[in-house]
């Protein structure tokens, strides 16, 4: 008999990857205001973005190595006390460099939960780790919907941008009231650490894995963080895009079974890159309405990327633990804090050259160009997806044939 309140505690983790999420969305939404309030450019911009993404893969990879140690909710609070922390700062900041230093406290926040709830998640729904990682990650891009709705909003209504970052301390004052409220599980990890754990971190299929993921990643997170200064001049809304693609897979996420064990992790993947490449590309030639119709493409092809990732690994080396999981999350998000700064350079490089070229519409062009660029990623994913696509085959074919021949 647990001695845990297992639905409670679900919902605590959904309510601090809220706050996660929110601090994409509304941050995205700001962007344009911070350029004009503080006279920043999109190179600058990059860097500002980059701390968010450059933080979370820190406190993943220091939490996934102690998180056998200090547990779940001791990560958590970490988390809490960082996103206090960070959204104060950033309320109060005095132009560049102070914005760079609370978005990295935000970022670390938002990998403290990450790094807390992921290995909390995989342990309590221990027969379906997939798909409750699906369901728990539901709630990002619910929270993006949510945080882009609030920001377009209250943009519209002028109300200044730190009232938006002064709204995400709604649910993060919620899920610390919920820390001290219940009871968070310990687990003996013993078998996910020492020697065959490194051995399972050092294969050359988790290796793969992460390197996958960084591509993942690149693919979602960095298209949708830059959404407003891309798609800003296509004539369509950037917010209610964004509301869109995050409403979609919030959806998708939580419908995620049925598909998963239709098509297993690895063919779900696949199908997800030649759909984001599709959806990718649409959006770099459309404008007007079509916009909105590309959208609903890609949001379709980044769905399932990231926990579809996180429960492959959790399933098919489990020996990886917590750490496993960690290092995946912070590969990817550690890519986007890299990729990040080179968005805004190749955003800022198109528009001088679209301006030298006397262009009707710098700006529209700039951002097709990027998204012309950004496809790469997708193009990549294909390639390695349909690898490791076939060396599973291969593997579960091995494996069945040792089986039979045991039986024999």
């Amino acid at each position: 008999m647990n001695n845990y309140n297992e639905k409670a505690i679900f919902r605590l983790c959904c309510i601090a990857l809220t706050v996660t999420a929110m601090t994409f969305a509304i941050r995205a939404g700001i962007l344009s205001q911070l350029a004009s309030e503080y006279q920043l450019t999109d190179s600058q911009l990059g860097w500002v973005n980059s701390m968010a993404f450059l933080g979370f893969p820190v406190a993943t990879l220091l939490g996934g190595a102690v998180y056998n140690r200090l547990g779940a909710k001791r990560l958590l609070s970490i988390a809490f006390v960082f996103h206090l922390l960070g959204l104060g700062l950033t309320i109060n900041a005095t132009g560049f460099w102070s914005l760079l230093i609370s978005t990295f406290f935000i970022g670390f926040a938002n990998g403290a939960v990450e790094a807390g709830c992921n290995p909390l998640i995989t342990e309590i729904y221990r027969d379906k780790k997939t798909i409750m990682l699906n369901r728990f990650h539901v709630w990002f891009p619910a929270g993006i919907v949510l945080g882009a709705l609030a920001s377009k909003f209250m943009t519209d209504l002028d109300l200044g941008w730190q009232l938006q970052i002064a709204l995400m301390l709604i649910p993060t004052v919620i899920y610390g009231a919920m820390l001290l409220k219940y009871t968070l599980p310990t687990f003996n990890s013993t078998s996910q650490t020492g020697l065959s754990s490194l051995r399972a971190l050092s294969s050359p299929l988790f290796l793969f894995m992460v390197f996958c993921m960084t591509l993942t990643a690149t693919t979602e997170l960095g298209t949708q963080q830059w959404i407003d200064r891309i798609l800003g001049e296509s004539g369509a809304s950037p917010m209610l895009i964004m509301a869109l693609i995050t409403g979609i897979m919030a959806v998708g996420r939580y419908f995620a079974g049925p598909l998963i064990k239709r098509l297993d992790p690895i063919g779900v993947l696949l199908l997800s890159a030649v759909i984001a490449c599709i959806g990718i590309y649409s959006m770099s030639i459309a404008t007007g309405n079509l916009v909105y119709l590309s959208a609903i493409i890609f949001a379709l092809g980044v769905t399932y990327f990231w926990p579809t990732m996180l429960g492959f690994v959790a399933e098919n080396q489990p020996q990886t633990g917590a750490l496993g999981l960690s290092i995946l999350s912070g590969a990817g998000m550690f890519a986007v804090s890299i990729y990040n700064p080179i968005i805004g350079t190749w955003i800022d490089e198109a528009r001088h050259l679209a301006i030298d070229q006397q262009v009707k519409n710098p700006e529209l062009v700039a951002g097709q160009t990027v998204l012309g660029e950004l496809i790469v990623f997708p193009m990549l994913l294909i390639v390695s997806f349909t690898a490791l696509f076939i060396y599973m085959r291969r593997q579960r074919h091995a494996t069945s044939d040792t089986n039979i021949s045991q039986t024999l």
